[in-house]
């Protein structure tokens, strides 16, 4: 059932990411986790980070699971059909890795998001198969390649650099990497450190999509993790964790820190930050307002 909230805040995600894009932008590039991971873990052989069960896809055309992470649509397919394909009825990106080096698919865009991803490449190890948003990167540069191959240089130039960049990641670098007491990045770094090697590598890794040609990126922040069921069951009142909401506001800071710096880097690109913590948390802390249905299923965090 909790499913379903994840789907109601992924719209909240989508409907604030979607205010900036021009619905000229047909192009669409997805990264991210869980929220955006529309199949790519499906091949994923080894994979432990899996949403091919009966439970997933009910809400979705066909009402089967097809490797999204959710009981409907996901934030990707949520934008891509807001801002760009309402009309013209484009299905949304594919997994990258359904598509073969040469597929045409890959001229009108492409979803590289895999559940258990995160910004450090040891983020989820214990799913044993992801790809990190390095890899990603990496797919993405391979996707260039394949279509300057195709079109030539200077036009695979032009569609990256008119193509919107979706991005959505960080959440599984704090739940399932720092906050777990078993792994080494939660016993090495105060949060802070941790919250700064977060935003360094960030830095990074933006940098290199716009060297591949990135020009429209958004990147939308972090939701109140601590008021997540895994993380609302370690309090004796059941009630949201002040201390990683907290850590959650700062990274969100550091990344609207980090994007105006990009701005003023390359003024030629465009990088928006997505802020819908608040919108999250008022779902969260004010049920009522969305319905019967979701005031239950969020205030059972057992539920999930």
């Amino acid at each position: 059932m909790a499913i379903q909230g994840l789907a109601l805040a992924a719209f909240i995600l989508a409907a604030k990411a979607t205010t900036w894009v021009s619905a000229a932008s047909l192009v669409t590039f997805i990264f991210g986790d869980s929220l955006t991971d529309v199949g790519n873990n499906n091949y994923l052989q080894y994979s432990l980070a899996r949403s091919d069960y009966p439970w997933y896809g009910v809400d979705y055309a066909g009402g089967k699971a097809t490797g999204r992470f959710t009981n409907g649509r996901t934030i990707g397919d949520i934008i891509c059909n807001t801002a760009t394909t309402a009309k013209l009825e484009i299905p949304p990106p594919p997994p990258y890795l359904s598509l073969s080096k040469n597929d045409d698919a890959l001229l009108t865009g492409v979803n590289y998001a895999s559940g258990g991803a995160g910004i450090l490449n040891d983020t989820g190890l214990y799913f044993i198969q992801r790809l990190s948003f390095d890899d990603q990167i990496d797919c993405f540069k391979k996707t260039k390649e394949s279509i300057t191959t195709k079109i030539g240089e200077d036009a695979a130039n032009k569609l990256c650099n008119e193509a919107m960049f979706f991005i959505g990641i960080g959440s599984n670098d704090y739940i399932n990497n720092y906050l777990q007491p078993f792994l080494a990045d939660g016993q090495q770094y105060t949060p802070e450190e941790f919250g700064e090697l977060l935003i360094s590598t960030l830095d990074k890794q933006l940098t290199r999509l716009y060297q591949l040609g990135a020009r429209m990126v958004a990147f939308h922040g972090l939701g109140p993790l601590g008021c997540i069921p895994s993380q609302r069951v370690k309090s004796k009142t059941r009630l949201c964790l002040k201390r990683v909401n907290e850590w959650v506001l700062e990274f969100n800071s550091g990344v609207k820190n980090l994007i105006a710096t990009l701005n003023h880097r390359f003024p030629n690109a465009k990088f928006t930050f997505a802020d819908t913590y608040g919108d999250v948390l008022d779902l969260i802390e004010n049920p009522t307002a969305y319905g019967k249905f979701n005031h239950l299923l969020i205030n059972n965090p057992t539920d999930a």
